[in-house]
């Protein structure tokens, strides 16, 4: 993720049209969506180990040709550019659902979750706190590009020294961890050899499935609003240059780290003492990360130029509540189906990344004056709508029951018969 933002950090170097800047910006999430499929497929047939490992690799490669592209080509260069590390990168979270999976026994998979997707806040909240060291260094902003692919190098390596697809193939973990992580998964000897079908039919006709798929492309679309339009509606409505202050731009990030953690402690304690089922527990965390932003959202769109330090607060707030996404609902996709989890994930990550293209769209159209706070209001509006009818239907019909489309042999009865109709 460091590559990704501090990559785009260079455009305040360059005299780029504002339409120019947007091309850049939503060109790493054109190809993001495109692999995002091909990604659940990939990880099935390669592991994680070398799927996860290709696009990292990639992406410092890229990373160090940042630099020598926008000058050969300009903006449209590192537009291409962005593009193509996006198609990389959007293998990587099919990828991440993926390896936990395999890695998570039940008991653990909070922890675990945590610890692997609250890697992004922390990536964003540090390519925020050097990207301005090494801007002002001798390496001037390229530095930026060549630092973060140092980064990203080194994890490659730690990756293939410590990295297994599964417990059994691991060289670096004892028998009986291995035998803890196997059996809490109910899998027998040999159960990382199979070749299990996806059931297509029973997924696209699954209830659950659907109320996450609503529920995440809910996330996605506020996540455009809350990350983007935010700090629009306050530049334009409360004269405030978010983007320039690095402070008040790492704060949300921040916020949804730590937040992260706190939600996980909460969680873990409520599991230990059995006080809620995990079907409640992650709709009650998922309500709090949902409808808590929600009203925060409401709030934001009637201050006026004289609360700025209430807007800021509200702001990070909003993004700390909804830190609790990733317990409420990111891991329900591992507790209805641990055996397709990875392309279940990349249906719902696909899809739900289509919206942070297509709400700026609706934003233009409804926000015609940028310092008109009713247009922004109405903005707001509509995305604490979509926050609450998503929660809302994931309340009703989401669940963290093992699905019975997951099972090894779901479909070989099926095939059976066939056979012997034949």
């Amino acid at each position: 993720y460091l590559p990704t933002l501090t990559n785009s950090l260079g455009l305040q170097e360059y005299d780029w049209s504002e339409a120019q800047k947007s091309y850049i910006l939503s060109s790493f999430y054109w190809g993001y969506i495109v692999t995002q499929f091909p990604a659940g497929f990939l990880v099935r047939r390669y592991g994680a180990k070398l799927v996860l490992f290709i696009p990292t690799f990639a992406t410092a490669l890229l990373s160090c040709l940042t630099p020598v592209c926008i000058s050969w080509g300009g903006w449209l260069a590192f537009s291409v550019l962005r593009l193509i590390i996006g198609l990389f990168q959007g293998l990587i979270f099919p990828c991440i659902h993926e390896h936990l999976a395999k890695w998570s026994p039940p008991k653990d998979r909070n922890r675990l979750g945590v610890f692997a997707y609250s890697g992004s806040d922390c990536g964003s909240v540090m390519a925020m706190a050097i990207s301005g060291l090494i801007a002002e260094s001798s390496l001037g902003w390229p530095g930026i590009s060549y630092v973060s692919a140092g980064l990203c190098g080194v994890w490659c390596i730690l990756w293939l020294l410590l990295a297994a697809d599964n417990a059994p193939s691991s060289r670096l973990i004892g028998g009986d961890e291995r035998d803890y992580i196997e059996r809490s998964m109910r899998r027998n000897d040999g159960f990382h050899d199979q070749k299990i079908a996806i059931p297509w039919r029973a997924i696209w006709t699954s209830a659950p499935f659907y109320a996450l798929l609503v529920v995440r492309s809910a996330q996605g679309w506020a996540n455009s609003t809350m990350q983007l339009q935010t700090p629009a509606y306050m530049h334009g409505v409360l004269e405030m240059d978010i983007k320039s202050n690095a402070l008040y731009s790492a704060l949300p990030f921040l916020a949804m780290w730590c937040m992260s953690y706190v939600y996980l402690a909460i969680a873990d304690l409520i599991m230990a003492r059995k006080w809620l089922s995990l079907t409640t527990l992650r709709k009650s965390i998922n309500t709090i990360s949902y409808w808590g932003p929600a009203a925060a959202l409401i709030g934001i769109g009637f201050l006026d130029k004289s609360q700025t330090g209430l807007a800021i607060a509200l702001m990070t707030i909003n993004a700390g509540l909804n830190a609790g996404s990733g317990i409420g609902s990111i891991l329900t996709i591992i507790d209805m189906s641990p055996n397709h989890s990875g392309m279940l994930m990349a249906i719902v990550n696909g899809v739900g990344n289509i919206f942070p293209l297509l709400t700026p769209l609706l934003v233009g159209v409804i926000v015609t004056e940028p310092s008109s706070r009713t247009q922004w209001q109405i903005v707001f509006g509509l995305t604490a709508i979509v926050f609450f009818i998503g929660n809302l239907v994931y309340i009703i019909w989401g669940t963290t029951d093992q699905q019975p489309w997951d099972a090894v042999d779901f479909l070989k009865p099926r095939d059976a018969e066939q056979q012997q109709q034949q």
